[in-house]
């Protein structure tokens, strides 16, 4: 029998999720949890075979959970709607089993966690792709450009740091703000941030 505990922060989805997994023959749901810290402590008390968490929840992440999980013989799954690549690359830092989305059919789940349970890993294909495929479309210039504005510095400071005049510096934040597809440095900051870009 599988052992599977739960964390999900959306008590419908958390209820849902309970009950499709019960229903396989080979698995058990032996707790269920709606934040990070709670999953901690249930992991602790029933010594689950799996843990399948969602990454959004209050008091501590499922990532956080995942990377304090690392080294526990429980295999974590992450089940979450959020298809990003920085996500996707610390659940792989942390060790996690599965990475899926929560839009694939249910069996999926099912499936995924005997195949866990066989030793392999498995992540939704989709972030396979934008994790190998997408690599930060900045040049190594317009890359420190970007680690200095995301330290707070003003154009100024960064062609004085850098050795440019300040028209350059303007130039190269308007190509960094173009090729991220933003319209201000704070959301060139904070997208190349969640694509896990930042070094």
């Amino acid at each position: 029998m599988i052992r599977i505990v739960i964390a999900e922060d959306q008590q419908m989805l958390l209820g849902a999720l309970g009950s499709l997994l019960d229903l396989e023959e080979d698995m058990q749901v032996v707790g269920k949890a709606s934040n990070g810290e709670e999953v901690l402590s249930l992991v602790k008390q029933y010594r689950p075979d799996i843990c399948v968490m969602d990454i959004e929840m209050p008091l501590k992440t499922g990532l956080d959970a995942a990377e304090e999980l690392k080294d526990d013989p429980c295999k974590v799954i992450v089940l979450t709607t959020f298809a990003r690549t920085g996500y996707f690359e610390r659940a792989r830092n942390a060790n996690v089993s599965g990475y899926l989305l929560k839009d694939s059919p249910s069996e999926d789940l099912a499936n995924s966690i005997r195949t866990i349970m066989d030793g392999r890993k498995i992540y939704a294909p989709e972030l396979v792709d934008m994790a190998y495929s997408t690599g930060s479309p900045l040049t190594e210039r317009e890359e420190q450009v970007i680690h200095l504005i995301a330290s707070g510095k003003n154009t100024k400071e960064i062609a004085s740091e850098l050795f440019l005049t300040t028209g350059t510096v303007r130039n190269y934040v308007s190509v960094i703000l173009d090729k991220l597809d933003v319209t201000n440095r704070i959301e060139a900051i904070s997208k190349f941030k969640e694509k896990g870009w930042f070094k």
